[in-house]
Formats: structure tokens, sequence, C-alpha cells
């Protein structure tokens, strides 16, 4: 099956540095040196749609600017780029959720996918009014999944859960297709929810060991629900020409992390409730050496910026080597930002989509439907895997 790629809209601001943020961590203030302007954000998503991203994931929390209003807005600047929103199901009913997704969908000709952020943190959800644990917080989930799904599916729902009741709630229009439903977490009760509502499931990215490892924890709850999921994996990305120059760039942007900003981000998310958090920490133990944690893995974003904490690094060549490693474990999909997002989406799109093309990986959005080239080679799959 193809590869699918979706690039990133940093609605917190880019900058030629890492801009931090996230899990309780303000975004860091030198990082923000381009705004995340609608006109800027639309150059980003139109750079992602000519080079072949098929979607692009934006953001939430209070440290980045909304992504419902953000991404309505730049889709009327594209043409065929998908929206992945990031949203909170707690803060909004699940009808009126259900609602907006079928709206944006008829105003977008269907470009819409819902990554939903059941989590956050204990502090920020309650300046949001949710004072619910982390646990409740995934049931209550559960229950708005239920809700949205039967809803797209023109039920009429009556509910009375533990966390949310509707009564007699039905669509008076049907989202057309189906938004797909991302969800990410490692928690045992996360697995619980994504195994039954789930479409994608995504993981931070994680060593392949680690990254097998729980994949195989997603399949058997599937299983047993009788679903299967396709999978995903969040990274960063640094890819040139040639290893000297990627590493060049990796190493220019750790020199520019001030040694008080990480120490002050890492306090703040060594308090995160996040299990998946908890895994990003332990990648990199907060030091500046040995960031290098897999072949071409770079644990150094990790430094200032929470959630996803780590890039692929190296030629563009090492870099397709890496993803064809991860989708011999069962990725499908990969969701990759660079800084500045303008500029790294040229470099992957231009230097790395084009040797995956020629092994038969992977096709350009545009011409899915099309008849497939002749692959340059044979398509070699790491044999890693546990």
């Amino acid at each position: 099956m193809s590869l699918t790629f979706h690039w990133f809209l940093p609605t917190n601001g880019d900058s030629r540095h890492v801009v931090g943020g996230g899990h309780g961590t303000p975004a860091t203030v030198s990082g923000r040196d381009r705004p995340p302007t609608v006109a800027y954000l639309s150059q980003i998503a139109r750079a992602a749609e000519e080079v072949g991203f098929a979607g692009a994931l934006t953001p939430t929390g209070a440290w980045c600017e909304d992504a419902w209003l953000t991404t309505a807005m730049v889709s009327q600047h594209t043409e065929r780029l998908k929206f992945l929103v990031a949203f909170r199901p707690g803060l909004i009913s699940p009808t009126l959720a259900a609602q907006m997704a079928s709206t944006f969908q008829r105003q977008t000709g269907g470009r819409l996918l819902l990554n939903v952020v059941t989590g956050g943190e204990n502090q920020e959800q309650r300046a949001f009014g949710d004072f619910l644990d982390k646990d409740s917080r995934y049931r209550r989930t559960g229950e708005f999944l239920t809700v949205v799904r039967e809803l797209w599916q023109g039920g009429t729902v009556d509910l009375n859960g533990e966390h949310l009741r509707v009564q007699d709630a039905t669509l008076a229009r049907l989202p057309d297709p189906v938004p797909q439903v991302y969800f990410g977490g490692s928690s045992p009760i996360a697995a619980e929810i994504a195994a039954r509502h789930a479409d994608v499931y995504l993981t931070w990215g994680e060593p392949p060991a680690q990254v097998a490892e729980k994949l195989d924890r997603i399949r058997s709850p599937a299983a047993a629900e009788g679903r299967t999921l396709r999978f995903g994996i969040r990274l960063h990305v640094i890819t040139r020409d040639t290893a000297e120059q990627a590493w060049a760039e990796a190493d220019r942007l750790l020199d520019g992390f001030d040694p008080q900003t990480v120490a002050s981000v890492q306090a703040g998310l060594a308090r995160s409730e996040s299990e998946g958090q908890r895994r990003m920490l332990a990648l990199h133990g907060g030091r500046r050496d040995h960031l290098e944690i897999h072949p071409n893995l770079w644990a150094g974003i990790g430094l200032v910026r929470g959630g996803a904490g780590t890039a692929l690094v190296g030629s563009h060549d090492e870099v397709a080597e890496r993803i064809k490693e991860y989708h011999a474990l069962g990725i499908e999909e990969f969701i990759l930002s660079g800084y500045p997002h303008l500029e790294e989406a040229y470099w992957f799109g231009e230097g790395v989509l084009p040797r995956l093309a020629a092994q038969g990986l992977w096709q350009h959005p545009a011409n899915k439907g099309a008849a497939p080239t002749t692959p340059a080679g044979p398509a070699v799959l790491s044999p890693f895997a546990s």
C-alpha cells in the first residue's frame, strides 16, 4: 500500500530555530520569528500540497491558535490538501462537534481529518473548565466518539452516560465522506479507546523496537473488537543532500538551545501526566549528548518542545531508509514537520518523496487513480521487527 505523508501547520509560530510549547509549557518566544498568520500558514499549506503531502496536522492547546478556525481559513487558499484538525472532545458537545465536522466536509469538498486529543495536562484542562482526571477524560472520549459516529451514520442518539448526556440528537446533513479519526495515547486506557473508535492510531517517534511493541499492544484489543487499525507516526525531519549537511543543521539547532530554557522546559514536562510524554523524556534524559538514539533518529527537539520530540536526520537516502524501516513494522502514515516549516517541506518533498516513489512506495496524491509508474527497482524493506 502506498505510504501517506502529512505535514504540520505551526499555529504557534515558526522560525529557523525550534519553537517549543505544548504539554503545559508555553511556546518559546525567541523562536516565534514568523507569526502564524493565515497568509504564512497558507504559504506552507500550498507548498505541502504542491510537493505531495496528503494533509497537514494542526495542533490544539492554549499555546497555539485554534485549529478549527485556522484550518477553515487556510482551506480556502488550497485545493487538495486535507486538514488533520486536533481537538479536545471534552470542551464541546459531541453533537456540535459532529455538526462542525459535517459543515467542514461540505465547505472544503471532504478535506477534514480529525485528531482526537484526550489528554492535555490537568492545569491546562482546568483553564478550559475541564476538571476530570486523566482516566475519566478517556472514558468521556469513548462516549463522545460513540455519539459522533452514530450521528455521522444518520442515527438519532440518546445517551445517558457517565460523563455525557444527549437526547434526540440528530444531524440535518451528514458528512460526505465521514471524517477519519486519528487517535494517540500510550496508557492502557488509551489503547482500549483507540481499539474501539480510531481509524488511525498515532505514536510519537520512538526507536523502532519501542514502536513495534506499542503497535502490538494496540493490535490485540482492536482484534478483540473485530477491528483492524491503520498506524501512523509523528516525527520531525531534517533531510539534506548529504548526511553531513543534515547533521550540521541539527547541530545548529542544538546550539540555539539556551541552557536555562532547556532546564525550564524539562522541569515543566517532568510534571506531565502523559505516558507518551514520559516516554519522550526518557529518550534523552534532559542531556545534550547521545541524542542519536537510533540510526538517524535524533532526540534533540524534545529538549525544548513538548509532545513529538524526535527527528529523522540524514541524507535523503538515509531518511528514506528509516521510513521504510518504520513501514516494515506496519506504519502507513507519517506526520512530519521541520524548522522552518516552509523550507523543510520542500527539502523533504523534493529530496525524499521521489526516492520512495521510484521504489513504488509512494504516489503523489494528485496522481492517485492514474496508472502506476514502473518503479526504478524493487522496494527493499528492513528485516527489523520485534
